[in-house]
């Protein structure tokens, strides 16, 4: 029988698993930007959740892992009257938030969707405030109010962003949702009550599940596992979480371990550190997805055929070639040639999603799918795109001060004539931009909330987030529950 490691023989923890959780307990988050925008964040991300109940094929993985086995009151799914155990719940939460690839956005040597963690969050806090009291959770005696649900965004957006920011965990296969176990599993941890030492032991075990292969995301395997891998991450970090509350050892040198650890097994023996003090960062310097959903290399370049869209629409076909400038990571992650096998492909298609804004001026979520790639058009324009690398928009995008996106594309005729080249630098969505984005992502939220809940609701949940002192005094659950349908 297997007994535990004394602690005297135990090896010190590794820094990266004291450093996060020092974090999470410790810090007290003083940015008023930092919650502006978090208040922006989670209100963006309710937009999209309910959004995504449109679609039959993000329906399917909801509600319960089998038939009949709901909770009463336990963690409910936003839109629906599912009530679930906090894992199962964290599931659906996140699944809705990422469905559509229509949520927030970091990018750096790693990219990802902060906001994917809001899945945990959300269901361990309305857990919490509904089941808390019978079972003694957390310890204070406290439910989690919607500031602790902004608090914890904060630190969880930072955390994943942070790691993100030099480990490429994408160039050894690895997908970026591992990221989102790691976050999820420190602030749940602590949103449960656990001390630093618990923190520790569900980080350990957290690294330890290693990652998700990237397979799902290329050709020629791409598929909807990528709409759902991060509720699936983030409810593992609500597991995690659990047990470590129920005493569950840690693994203290899961990264380090030779041969054995995270960096040997699956990093190629590079060290994970933390490149930077973890403060409100990430949060602050988060990029929106405002205008339509398209994976965020490609956002600049929507916005450019947007412009280009009423020169280029009456002459589609008198077109002769379409050149696209773009960063690096969009050449490697999402140009692609040759067909497209369904709605997961084509939203991560740089050329696919440059061609519908050019012959119809707009791009939704509906552009996805089966009957409108049908369109001949739209492969027929593909075929005559060229994609290059701009060596400074790659520079761009990697510097800390600026973080552009940025992309170019210029359209030329068969006569020899030319539209102008549109360069955008920055989407609507980036920091530089927030100010122009803010009453475009009240518009998205009304529009979305309005397609689940009655006129009424959607107009006093907008009002809320218009009274941050009011908002941030609700009980979590009280939020969620005016996201449940009557």
């Amino acid at each position: 029988m297997n007994e535990p490691v004394p602690s005297a023989q135990r090896p010190p923890p590794d820094a990266v698993l004291t450093d996060i959780a020092s974090y999470v307990v410790d810090t007290v988050i003083e940015s008023d930007e930092a919650f502006a925008t978090a208040r922006l964040c989670l209100m963006d991300s309710i937009a999209c959740m309910l959004l995504a109940l449109n679609f039959p094929a993000c329906l399917q993985r909801l509600g319960p892992v089998v038939p009949g086995a709901t909770l009463v009151g336990g963690a409910r799914v936003v839109g629906t009257k599912f009530e679930l155990d906090p894992v199962r719940a964290a599931f659906n939460n996140g699944c809705l938030v990422r469905w559509l690839d229509y949520n927030d956005t970091w990018l750096a040597a790693e990219w990802g969707h902060p906001s994917d963690n809001l899945g945990g969050i959300l269901s361990i806090s309305d857990y919490l405030c509904r089941a808390g009291a019978a079972l003694n959770w957390p310890p204070s005696g406290s439910r989690p109010t919607v500031r602790d649900v902004l608090s914890a965004m904060v630190k969880a957006h930072e955390i994943q962003g942070v790691l993100a920011l030099d480990h490429a965990f994408n160039r050894v296969g690895l997908d970026h949702v591992l990221l989102v176990r790691i976050a999820t599993t420190a602030v749940a941890t602590r949103l449960l009550g656990g001390t630093k030492q618990q923190i520790i032991d569900a980080l350990a075990n957290a690294w330890i599940d290693g990652g998700a292969l990237r397979t799902y995301r290329h050709a020629p395997n791409t598929g909807p596992r990528k709409s759902w891998a991060a509720g699936d991450e983030t409810s593992r970090g609500v597991w995690h979480a659990l047990m470590a509350l129920r005493g569950e050892d840690g693994y203290l040198s899961a990264l380090t371990a030779p041969i054995w650890g995270f960096q040997d097994a699956l990093f190629r023996g590079k060290p994970i550190m933390l490149s930077r003090p973890l403060g409100s960062y990430v949060m602050e310097h988060v990029l929106f997805k405002v205008s339509f959903p398209a994976e965020f290399h490609a956002q600049t370049a929507v916005e450019a055929a947007l412009q280009l869209h009423s020169t280029v629409a009456p002459r589609l076909t008198e077109v002769d070639r379409i050149v696209i400038e773009t960063q690096e990571s969009a050449v490697r992650i999402i140009s692609k040639t040759g067909p497209l096998n369904n709605p997961a492909d084509r939203d991560h298609c740089l050329q696919y999603m440059v061609a519908i804004p050019l012959i119809f001026g707009t791009l939704t979520a509906a552009h996805y799918e089966n009957d409108f790639a049908a369109d001949p058009r739209i492969d027929a324009l593909r075929a005559k795109m060229h994609v290059s690398e701009n060596p400074t928009y790659s520079r761009d995008y990697l510097d800390p001060d600026k973080r552009s996106i940025a992309n170019a594309v210029q359209v030329f005729f068969t006569d020899g004539t030319s539209t102008p080249r549109v360069e955008v630098q920055y989407p609507i969505g980036h920091r530089r931009r927030r100010a122009d984005a803010t009453p475009l992502l009240k518009k998205k939220f009304l529009s979305s909330v309005e397609n689940r809940l009655p006129h009424e609701r959607a107009q006093q949940l907008l009002e809320l987030f218009e009274q941050p002192e009011k908002l941030e005094a609700l009980q979590a659950d009280a939020l969620m529950t005016m996201l449940t349908p009557e």
